[in-house]
């Protein structure tokens, strides 16, 4: 390999690990709270159903908000079923950490980075690890959601 074209430990912490951490830390964290708050919402519309249904009984008013934050509740549900948001929060959390920890290895020497050529297994492995992600990541957004049949 041609000595010009390598890069440092130092470049491909900026150019590359560092830059998928911080990546995969904002996602994880947009799903997660992308995910609560729909969550939320959706526990309080469900809630209010029940609540509405005693001022039911002749008001059709209370009976059309009945249905309407009951049609709420059923958006949300499918929206969390096919955003998938829990599982990717979950998913880029972990890849986050197994990354930091590599990264930390690494720079504390620490097996299995104690050895001479621990740049390139460094390489190897967060890379391998990316890859895993992608992977992962492609199948879980071609597969259908739980209880939905491919025809």
């Amino acid at each position: 390999m041609d000595p010009a074209k390598t890069i440092s430990a130092d470049e491909y912490f900026e150019q590359r690990l560092n830059d998928q951490i911080n990546w995969y830390d904002r996602k994880s964290g947009w799903n997660q709270l992308w995910f609560k708050r729909l969550r939320f919402a959706e526990i309080i519309a469900a809630a209010i159903i029940p609540f509405l249904s005693g001022f039911a009984s002749n008001a059709l008013a209370f009976k059309i908000a009945i249905g309407g934050v009951g049609v709420v509740v059923a958006v949300i549900a499918s929206l969390l079923a096919l955003l998938r948001l829990q599982e990717h929060w979950i998913s880029y959390r972990a890849t986050a950490e197994a990354l930091t920890a590599e990264k930390f290895l690494f720079l504390t020497q620490t097996q299995p980075y104690d050895k001479e050529d621990a740049l390139h297994l460094l390489v190897q492995r967060v890379e391998a690890l990316l890859s895993k992600e992608s992977a992962e990541w492609i199948r879980s957004v071609t597969k259908p959601p739980e209880g939905e049949n491919r025809a």
